[in-house]
């Protein structure tokens, strides 16, 4: 099972936005030596982070990144996150500004179990991936993986790599051969393309 964890070198500084419960940097702290600093914009998510002794600023992502200084950490990671933004595309620009690589990872609404869900029920999709009803979803922008490739394209960003699971992290063949198709998470590695 392929993790974020395997895309951050050893000794690397590291801010991950929408840091959450600060799991990923404590593990990256642990596991590569890396120093880190978490964005959040929930309380007790906050406490959490705290609490493991990581470094988190509480600010809203949709409110800007000003703060940060070009090419300031080695990675910046959104995990889960971007779909929640009001302005993915700004968050997107500032990304690949702020970190030499970054990496993010959406859920794919185009998905077959998404799909077929639409189509039989008629309803909004609840699945692994995406776990909530639609009233009460943070979720305001769902996406598909071509839907965010275009997106990176028409902002210039380059995807160096991009890997594809289920959200329990299994991948399998059906993947590789239609990735929209039958992917429910995607994580990319992006760079600002010159």
């Amino acid at each position: 099972m392929f993790k974020i964890n395997d895309w951050i070198s050893r000794d690397s500084k590291v801010l991950d936005l929408g840091c959450g419960d600060g799991s990923l940097l404590n593990d990256l702290r642990k596991e590569k030596s890396a120093s880190g600093l978490g964005i959040e914009i929930d309380a007790e998510k906050i406490k959490s982070c705290l609490e493991k002794g990581i470094s988190v600023i509480e600010q809203d992502i949709d409110s800007g990144l000003e703060n940060f200084s070009n090419q300031s950490f080695d990675y910046v990671v959104m995990s889960q996150s971007i779909q929640a933004l009001k302005k993915p595309e700004v968050a997107l620009e500032e990304i690949v500004r702020i970190g030499k690589e970054c990496i993010v990872s959406i859920p794919n609404f185009a998905n077959i179990k998404c799909r077929l869900q639409l189509f039989f029920k008629g309803q909004m999709p609840v699945s692994s991936a995406l776990p909530h009803n639609w009233y009460s979803t943070p979720n305001l922008h769902l996406c598909s993986l071509e839907d965010f490739e275009e997106l990176c394209k028409k902002s210039n960003i380059a995807i160096i790599e991009r890997r594809l699971s289920k959200i329990n992290g299994e991948e399998n063949f059906l993947m590789k051969l239609l990735p929209n198709l039958f992917s429910e998470v995607a994580l990319y590695k992006l760079v600002k393309d010159n």
